[in-house]
């Protein structure tokens, strides 16, 4: 980026940041929906599920819920994004002199800051309800990288979505699916205690390979060729999400 966009691109997620702050709320409501899951499912459906790994089930389901929690999250970036295009936000912007993709950068540097935060409250607490880990310094530095590249991913999709969206509705109903897709996976459930079919799309699919990534470095286990799987799913959805979101946008500029 040049020194102008960088510039441009830290006032406007100064702006974008303020209005969570006036707002957080919405923090809030996306942390509540996994902290809620988690409850049900350790506390009523835990005692049922027979994980195969001899840990504690918080401790198997916790890196499915912070996804679930990043994908409830980058809704409110669909969101807001809509709204400042049907605000005329966009068309103010184009009239001066700035630089154009700052304004899109803005809104997923707010996403990423605002998903963070939530992350932080959903590992509080699971650490409250029995988390434990004996992961190192680096793997939680490297937990935190997965985390962020799965944001930055998501988050590029939301712009899609914001950019592409004819309603408030169906701005952020684009993240119904995400969420719904981490159940198909092995973030509640071992992939073989699932029906063929289905069991070849949870192995087959990004979740699994970044949930089972997650849960081997909080305990400390080797990863395997799983991280290059997730890492190669995370690059390949952010390269291709991030080159439509700019089409898309310079030809809503234009």
């Amino acid at each position: 980026m040049s020194t102008q966009v960088l510039s441009d691109t830290r006032v406007l997620t100064g702006r974008s940041l303020r209005h969570i702050l006036r707002s957080p709320d919405t923090i809030i409501t996306t942390a509540v929906t996994p902290i809620a899951l988690m409850l049900l499912f350790v506390y009523v459906f835990g005692g049922a599920i027979n994980t195969g790994s001899g840990e504690s089930y918080v401790n198997y389901m916790l890196p499915g819920i912070l996804l679930i929690t990043i994908a409830s999250g980058v809704a409110y970036t669909a969101y807001r994004l809509f709204l400042d295009m049907q605000g005329g936000i966009f068309d103010r912007f184009a009239s001066m002199p700035i630089a154009r993709s700052s304004v899109l950068w803005a809104h997923v540097l707010t996403s990423l800051a605002a998903n963070m935060v939530s992350v932080a409250l959903v590992i509080g607490v699971a650490l409250m309800m029995g988390f434990r880990t004996s992961a190192s310094l680096s793997a939680w530095l490297a937990v935190t990288g997965i985390l962020v590249l799965f944001t930055l991913a998501l988050t590029w999709v939301a712009v899609i979505a914001g950019l592409s969206a004819k309603t408030v509705d169906g701005a952020s109903a684009f993240s119904y699916p995400l969420i719904f897709l981490p159940f198909i996976s092995s973030a509640f459930v071992p992939t073989s205690s699932m029906p063929g079919p289905v069991a070849w799309f949870a192995e087959n699919q990004p979740v699994t390979s970044i949930v089972d990534t997650i849960r081997a470095m909080f305990a400390s286990e080797s990863v395997g060729n799983g991280i290059w799987i997730a890492l190669a799913w995370l690059v390949g959805i952010l390269l291709i999400s991030y080159a439509i979101a700019i089409a898309k946008y310079r030809r809503k500029i234009r």
